[in-house]
């Protein structure tokens, strides 16, 4: 891309001044306005410290090879500037949703590609493609509805639950072991780094993510009506040619947007008082 091509001596270490974002939690959060039940226990079969770390590794080999490549946009990209700010506002209200996140390294970081893609890795790594930013012509709160939704699938810790199922049916994991704690599945989650980013998430955990993101958001100052907005754009690029990895594994479609639409009034007043609060 031609707006990295003066920055190949871009350091990765300068990224790294973005871990001092908002680590804090908001205090005494109002309750959770909309319903995802509760996260699956399967999911404790696998560490969460080895697969975050497993993902903090997978993240940095891709930043860097992005540098490489000269596509991984610098910290003074408007865009970049952009998608932390927001980060900022959002990174404050995970906790309710997952307490190991006021411990997590969040990382947000922009790669050059016409892609529609976004994604947030276990441990908040979080990245954005410029094509998602550039061909849907993402508002603010629309951008945030993305983030949003990548966060959830972390903070609902989606990778964790997926592997933990795949794992325990492919090694026939004993009850005993499963009870023990044994190390079995920890090694499996540190060796699974590569294949975080080509797990596919139920349907079901897609939902919760829409709907979790869409509170998240809420709570940050984000208009709730963004993520119908938002998932109209993908309906509507699921019928272009390019960059459609994002959709595969994210399906657009009426449902999804009915289902926003009516959680929408949920969150509204959580909205209306972050915007006072300003």
């Amino acid at each position: 891309m031609c707006w990295l091509c003066n920055n190949k001596h871009a350091s990765w270490s300068s990224r790294r001044a973005f871990l001092a974002l908002a680590g804090a939690s908001a205090a005494a959060p109002a309750l959770a306005q909309v319903d995802v039940g509760k996260s699956s226990s399967l999911r404790k079969l696998v560490p969460a410290d080895k697969l975050e770390a497993a993902a903090e590794q997978q993240y940095a080999q891709m930043m860097a090879e992005a540098n490489a490549q000269k596509a991984l946009a610098p910290d003074n990209h408007p865009q970049v500037v952009r998608l932390r700010a927001i980060a900022r506002r959002l990174i404050p209200n995970t906790a309710q949703w997952n307490d190991r996140s006021r411990q997590w390294k969040w990382e947000v970081n922009l790669i050059g590609s016409k892609q529609l893609n976004a994604f947030c890795m276990p441990g908040g790594k979080i990245a954005f493609y410029t094509g998602i930013l550039d061909q849907l012509k993402l508002t603010d709160d629309e951008a945030a509805m993305i983030m949003g939704h990548e966060m959830a699938h972390a903070l609902r810790e989606h990778a964790r639950e997926r592997l933990a199922k795949t794992q325990a049916t492919g090694i026939g994991l004993s009850l005993g072991a499963q009870l023990l704690g044994l190390g079995q599945l920890g090694d499996v989650a540190a060796n699974l780094g590569t294949k975080l980013l080509t797990l596919k998430f139920s349907r079901e955990d897609e939902s919760e993510a829409d709907l979790v993101g869409l509170e998240l958001a809420a709570r940050s100052a984000y208009a709730p009506q963004a993520g119908a907005s938002l998932w109209r754009k993908m309906a509507q690029a699921s019928g272009g040619s390019g960059g459609t990895k994002f959709l595969s594994t994210h399906p657009s479609g009426p449902d999804r947007i009915r289902e926003l639409e009516a959680n929408a009034p949920k969150v509204q007043a959580l909205y209306d008082q972050a915007r006072k609060r300003g």
